[in-house]
Order: C-alpha cells, then structure tokens, then sequence
C-alpha cells in the first residue's frame, strides 16, 4: 500500500523485561543470560483496523513490519450458528484461515500460516542480500513458498520427504523458492537439523520460527481479527498446538487488547490441543513440569508419523522458555487436551456438516476439545468462545484445479554430512 509507513515498535525481553532497538532481525536478546523470548511493544497503543483490501496489513500497527506485500488475506471472525447450535453456544465465534470465499476470506494456501509469512516477509529487509531458510512440516514452507515466490524474495525450504505432498500449488513457483528434503522417517525436527546445518553459511538467513515476532504477531491477527468481531475479548480460545506458537501469540494479542483499553480487561483461558499419540507438551502440562518430559527419538518420530494432523509433530516447542506456552497457560488458567485421529475426524465431520466448510485435521483437533469441554460442563452455553480454524478449505480450493507440487533438490539422511548441505545448498544460489 502507497500509505504504509513502517511499524514503530519496541523489544521486550520478557524474562528481564528490559527494552531496545530492534536493529532489523533480533531474535533474541543478546544481554540476556537465560533464554526467553522477546515481544514487540508497539507505540501506537490503540490499534486502527484498515479496511479489507489491506489484507494481513489491515492490522499493521501492530505487525513489526517494514513493507507490504501483494497477495495476503486477513482472517476472518464470524458468529457461528450451526455448529453453535449443535454445541448449545450461545456466544461461539469461528476465526476461519483459509479458503472460503462465501464468508470473505481468501488464502490460497488454505493455511493460517499465511499470517506468519506475510508478516516476516513484510520484517525482512529486501536488500539484505541473504536466503531466507524456512523449516516445516508442510503448512509453513508452503505459506512461505507463496509469499517469497510472488514477491521475489529468496527462499530455501527444508522440509520431511514424508510431508512433501502439503507442497501443492496452483502454479509453478519462481525460482527463487528452492526445497532439501530428509529421508523418509525423518520428522519435522530432523528438518530444523538439516536447516541448522545450511545456517552455517553465511549466505543464509534463520526465519527464527517462534523467537520471531514477526511469527508470532503475524498469527496474533486471529484473535484480533475475534475481537473486532466480537467488540471484546473472548473468555476461551481454542486451538490445537504443534509448537504452540500460535497460542503464545494469542496471549501476547490479548495482553496488547488489554492495554488497548476497549475490549475489556480479561485473559481468555487457552485451551490447547494435541493429537494422539503425539503428546510432548500435554505429558509435561499434565505432570505439572515447566520443562518437557524425557521422549524417545525413535518413539517421537514413530508417533509423529501416526497422527494426522502432522503440522502438530514439533519435537522441541517453545514450551518452558521464559515467555513460552507454559508461561502463556499458567497467566491464562488455560489447559492442554489430547485428540485421537478418529475424534479429530469427527469433528472435521461435524464442521463440515455445520458450516459448511472443510477443515483441516489440526482444526478437527481444536473442534474435539471444544466438544468435549461442552460435554464435561468447562464452559458455559453462554460463554464467548473464540475457535480458531488454523486451516481448511483445502478442498473447495482444489475442485477442478491441477495442481502444481514442488520437487526437492536434493533429499538428505537424517543424519546429513554437514559439508555436503552446506556446498549443495549454496550452489542453488549461485
């Protein structure tokens, strides 16, 4: 947009709380002693919601963001009705990412992991002269492939062989976008292995994943998006979690909304979700442990590949980092839920059959803890409930269309020799 002037902004570290210049791509605080997470503090206080054709950058004030890109769509909140009413919900509202024209919201990608890629994107300095590296599931790389590949910016993508079919687009990307892979039985953490290794070239860039802001504030829009919506804060939020970025982002949101001073002075609980059998942040919740409990390699990448909603197999989340998920659901009251497959395809059933929309199994997992908390009476028929649906539409986008799949390069070990990347991953660039 012609109008766009860059976000002004602060950084926070939230174990110390001493705030500083962001010099352009701080991840962390380099003063402080323990690891923690930083926060933007915006000094505009009270934000102005711009109109649609914006997109994501219709919440820019509080996005650490330098430019605009073309291209994004922001969420969208409305008031459910049928799913409300087969829940007995009084007050229940959708956050829908993805595709699903009829209610206004539009990402190709049928991913809320658009709001991350605009947002980082919109952080990186164009003239860096660096390869931005992105490590995914499947979900993230293609937000980013996207993103970078309309805009022209610079991207390697270390992705599972066994998530590579999330890697479908309508068309054939620019060639700026360029995907390693690792072997098959490889997890999401083998790829941040790998993404690690390729970081040791100075001509790489680290995305940061949650140490981010502009990750976190980029997803932070749902619940902003809810709170337009809604007029106030929400009393729950529901989301299934991977690394639980995004609801550590919910919670920094809520905080803004707070200071903000027109909608209201709660701290809706956070109610997380995982899918079965893969439990990581759920075992630990459960036993009370800030850090996460001992998880067999082999066992992680076993039940990692038995779940569904694979974009939930993140081995090492921000968990027990000052400023991360515990923190979050300890300030919050919140709580942690775990899904089997087949609860999460009820659910995904259910959505469809009520509003008339196909969603994502990581969607279907935060559906099934919402049904499940009505069941058990943990929240009210009147209650404002906030769901976010972090995906879906995947089906109403594709019908009649052949899509484009992007290849890998090259496909490494689990245990890649560390040279080899390095020498292979540059000369993509070159």
């Amino acid at each position: 947009m012609n109008d766009f002037n860059p976000t002004a902004y602060q950084l926070e570290t939230y174990a110390t709380g001493r705030r500083f210049a962001d010099s352009g791509w701080l991840l962390d605080d380099p003063a402080c002693q323990t690891p923690s997470l930083i926060r933007a503090f915006y000094q505009k206080k009270q934000i102005e919601f711009r109109s649609a054709e914006h997109g994501i950058y219709r919440f820019a004030d509080w996005l650490p963001v330098r430019r605009t890109l073309q291209g994004s769509c922001a969420p969208v909140t409305y008031k459910s009705r049928g799913l409300a009413s087969r829940l007995g919900l009084e007050n229940l509202y959708i956050t829908f990412n993805g595709y699903y024209p009829e209610i206004g919201v539009g990402m190709d990608t049928c991913s809320f992991k658009e709001t991350e890629a605009y947002s980082v994107c919109g952080r990186l300095d164009p003239d860096c002269g660096k390869v931005l590296v992105v490590a995914s599931a499947g979900n993230t790389a293609r937000a980013f492939a996207k993103v970078c590949s309309e805009n022209h910016i610079p991207l390697l993508l270390c992705v599972p062989a066994d998530n590579l079919d999330a890697l479908w687009f309508e068309k054939p990307l620019n060639d700026c976008v360029k995907l390693l892979s690792v072997q098959k039985g490889g997890d999401y953490f083998d790829a941040i292995n790998l993404s690690n290794i390729v970081l040791k070239s100075p001509l790489f860039l680290a995305e940061g994943g949650a140490k981010n802001i502009a990750r976190r504030d980029g997803m932070s829009t749902t619940v902003l998006s809810a709170a337009e919506a809604i007029g106030r804060i929400p009393d729950f939020y529901f989301q299934a979690v991977g690394s639980g970025t995004g609801a550590i982002a919910a919670w920094e949101a809520n905080l803004r909304l707070i200071e903000d001073g027109r909608f209201g002075s709660r701290k809706m609980k956070l109610m997380v979700s995982q899918n079965a059998p893969f439990l990581p942040m759920y075992n630990a919740w459960k036993a009370g442990s800030r850090n996460l409990l001992a998880y067999d390699d082999n066992q992680a990448r076993t039940d990692a590949e038995s779940i569904n909603a694979k974009v939930l197999s993140n081995r090492k989340p921000p968990y027990g980092i000052a400023g991360g998920l515990f923190d979050a659901l300890k300030d919050t009251g919140g709580d942690v839920f775990k899904v089997s497959n087949s609860q999460a395809r009820q659910a995904q059933e259910l959505f469809a059959e009520t509003e008339g929309i196909d969603i994502y199994s990581a969607a279907g997992v935060a559906a099934y803890s919402l049904m499940e908390c009505v069941r058990e009476g943990r929240v009210g028929k009147s209650d404002t409930i906030m769901l976010n649906i972090t995906g879906g539409g995947e089906k109403r986008f594709q019908k009649g269309k052949e899509l484009w799949h992007l290849a890998p390069s090259m496909t490494f070990p689990i245990d890649p020799d560390p040279q080899t990347a390095i020498e292979f991953a540059q000369s993509l660039f070159s």
